[in-house]
């Protein structure tokens, strides 16, 4: 199967955010933040190798004894590492989480800048942690290239399957998902790859986007089971 122009990309993801709108209309991120940027802020972080199921669960016991960010900018490192143990990688992100409430408040007055950059200074924050506080806190046009996003875009056919390096998928991505669709788009990539295609399995039979043609990888498995 031949490789497709940018222009034929940009149009089948369009398409695709479309299928995808329509399936989860109503998209949420899934680490449970409640709205606050310094919830999210952390919680970003906390999620590096890391399910959100786990971080949401691990942060009900971490924001009880830490309410906000002078609480933890304040808070003793070992209280912080139990509380964030089953996070994996608990004794860096703990000083992680910790230095970044510091810089909050000492630096920002508590306010959680708005520029790539400036995101970028912070403790366990890089370009998909920046992006996801940039597009739900400030709704700003931009990718997260978690592990969902570059399995399932991959299949779809925007890139080679086998790539796996985050930035290299954002700057494929960036210019072929309309920019007011990015933010959600990858929120509802997240829940799409649970529901239909997963990791192990994906149920291409009951997969709009297959259904709509627009799968490179159900269209090469379906080729594969017509030439046996």
């Amino acid at each position: 199967m031949k490789s497709w122009s940018d222009k034929e990309k940009r149009r089948r993801m369009t398409a695709i955010a479309g299928i995808l709108r329509e399936r989860y209309p109503e998209v949420r991120c899934a680490l449970e933040y409640d709205g606050d940027p310094w919830r999210l802020l952390v919680m970003g972080s906390l999620s590096a190798q890391c399910t959100d199921a786990r971080v949401n669960l691990a942060c009900r016991d971490l924001f009880a004894h830490f309410p906000d960010a002078a609480a933890l900018a304040n808070a003793p490192l070992d209280a912080v590492e139990a509380d964030i143990r089953s996070c994996g990688l608990y004794h860096t992100k703990a000083k992680n989480i910790i230095g970044a409430s510091r810089m909050l408040i000492g630096e920002y007055g508590g306010r959680l800048p708005d520029r790539m950059q400036e995101l970028l200074r912070f403790p366990g924050v890089g370009r998909k942690v920046a992006n996801l506080l940039l597009g739900d806190i400030y709704h700003m046009p931009g990718v997260v290239t978690d592990t969902h996003c570059i399995r399932i875009c991959g299949r779809f056919g925007m890139y080679p399957e086998r790539e796996k390096n985050p930035l290299r998928v954002e700057r494929i991505l960036s210019p072929l998902i309309p920019p007011e669709e990015q933010s959600d788009f990858c929120h509802r990539i997240v829940w799409f790859g649970r529901e239909v295609c997963t990791a192990r399995a994906p149920d291409c039979a009951h997969c709009p986007v297959a259904a709509a043609g627009l799968c490179r990888h159900a269209a090469l498995t379906q080729a594969a089971e017509k030439s046996i």
